[in-house]
């Protein structure tokens, strides 16, 4: 079938299908995601010690940070081409494929040299100890070198969906997943190579999905234009950063939380009964779960998103908000589950990453079961700021993804760590989960509003 005879679904499709056809990849391809970071800790906290998992968190933002990038190009240049797709401009759509391909080449190899050049300050400032900084300096010597791919895999999976391919952007995923489980363990404890074999495990994986990703990107579903690099225009990288700023906000604020969490709790810990790298080693491995979790909600916005933007696009808005509220469901049911989990089993989680002492479990269970004590909360933000950004409306989309993270919760870690020491830091998680949800439903309730009025008028 050529381009020209092929049907997007989801302008006609049973949105109940079509969401579990675009989201069950979409959400195997973040928890796929998740497992490098996962599986990395797993590995290190056994083979190196907690100090090893403190240096696994304090390179974590530098993650992040390539993530953050990668979805800005990939999420804005797959919502503009679904747009553009549901207006039945083929051509148009093509071009954000290929901008966005030259985008990412770019910006990631600016990344990298950037923070290779600064990468020892930036460890400091992200929260290393004396004792840490070297681990994690080791670390990301190796991790540095594979930003192209990471950045390429989060965000040309973006496109991949769009173009209806969620299958292959789920294996290019899950192809570079195995590839590092199955490294990491001979590196490390095979070959003794410790922090730089689980680096090289990574990247490794990372390289094999971005080779598929492009491997896609020759043969397009809904569109014959073939594969180019061109040089980025200004008129596409405006919409593009436009329309992926939600998600690149999203984690910028997961990064600037991380750093300002490794920051307080090294500091008020070295004033506390833990000390500076207990508290710092407990949140390493608690940030790793909770990304599963994150993973799964991202995973299914995502898987919603080009159905949301293709119908927006076509005027089609029962199927949108329909596509919002079917989306809603899964993810309500994740958030419940992940909270009991957490509630249960905090240690048994922890003991997962390697052997601590009392204190670090002590430390752990608490924080598990205070700061996370709302997560069931937390998965209507990132759906409603992809819906937002898949209609067009990144402003909405950007502000709810500054919400929780940066709004609320970085303002409050500081002033509750002031208070009341680090225990108080744990009590800003639940009080952002809760004003970030009203935010939230606030905006999409005014939205769904907008849109009655909108099928009125076209009726």
């Amino acid at each position: 079938m050529t381009s020209h005879e092929y049907r997007n679904p989801m302008g006609y499709g049973e949105i109940g299908p079509l969401i579990r056809q675009y989201a069950i990849p979409s959400i195997i391809s973040g928890l796929v995601g998740a497992l490098y970071n996962i599986v990395d800790q797993i590995f290190i906290g056994q083979g190196v010690g907690i100090l090893g998992n403190a240096a696994t968190n304090v390179a974590f933002p530098f993650t992040n940070m390539a993530l953050a990038l990668g979805l800005l190009v990939g999420v804005g240049a797959s919502a503009s081409y679904s747009l553009n797709l549901g207006r039945n401009k083929k051509d148009l759509a093509g071009n954000y494929i290929f901008q966005g391909l030259s985008l990412l080449f770019l910006v990631s190899l600016l990344l990298m040299v950037s923070t290779r050049i600064f990468l020892k300050p930036l460890l400091i400032a992200f929260g290393a100890t004396e004792k840490v900084l070297p681990l994690a300096y080791e670390y990301m010597l190796v991790i540095n070198l594979g930003m192209p791919a990471l950045m390429g895999v989060a965000g040309l999976t973006n496109v991949i969906r769009a173009d209806g391919g969620p299958k292959f952007a789920m294996m290019a995923n899950l192809v570079g997943a195995i590839i590092n489980t199955i490294l990491d363990p001979i590196f490390i404890f095979v070959f003794k190579w410790g922090m730089t074999g689980a680096g090289l495990a990574t990247i490794i994986g990372q390289y094999a999905g971005f080779i598929l990703c492009l491997i896609y990107l020759m043969n397009l579903k809904s569109v014959d234009q073939k594969f180019h690099l061109p040089w980025p225009k200004w008129t596409y990288v405006k919409n593009i950063f436009s329309l992926g700023a939600s998600p690149l906000i999203n984690q910028l604020a997961f990064m600037v939380t991380q750093i300002v969490l490794n920051n307080v709790l090294t500091y008020f810990g070295a004033q506390s009964i833990y000390g500076p790298e207990i508290p710092l080693a407990a949140v390493g491995v608690i940030s790793k779960v909770t990304v599963i979790y994150i993973s799964f909600v991202i995973g299914v916005s995502g898987g919603a998103q080009p159905i949301i933007g293709y119908n927006y696009g076509a005027k089609k808005y029962d199927r949108v908000k329909e596509a919002y509220f079917k989306a809603l469901k899964p993810i309500m049911i994740c958030s419940v589950i992940t909270f009991l989990i957490i509630e249960i089993f905090p240690k048994q989680i922890l003991m997962l990453f390697g052997e601590g002492s009392d204190l670090y479990y002590q430390f752990g269970v608490k924080y598990f079961r205070i700061f996370c004590g709302t997560i069931f909360l937390d998965g209507i933000q990132p759906l409603t700021a992809f819906f937002f950004t898949g209609i067009g409306k990144a402003l909405r989309g950007t502000l709810i993804s500054l919400t929780r993270q940066i709004l609320f919760l970085v303002p409050l870690i500081y002033i509750f760590a002031r208070l009341f020491g680090i225990e108080g830091v744990l009590y800003a998680g639940p009080i952002s989960d809760i004003a970030a949800f009203v935010v939230s439903v606030v905006l999409i309730y005014k939205e769904i509003m907008d849109m009655e009025k909108l099928k009125s008028q076209l009726a």
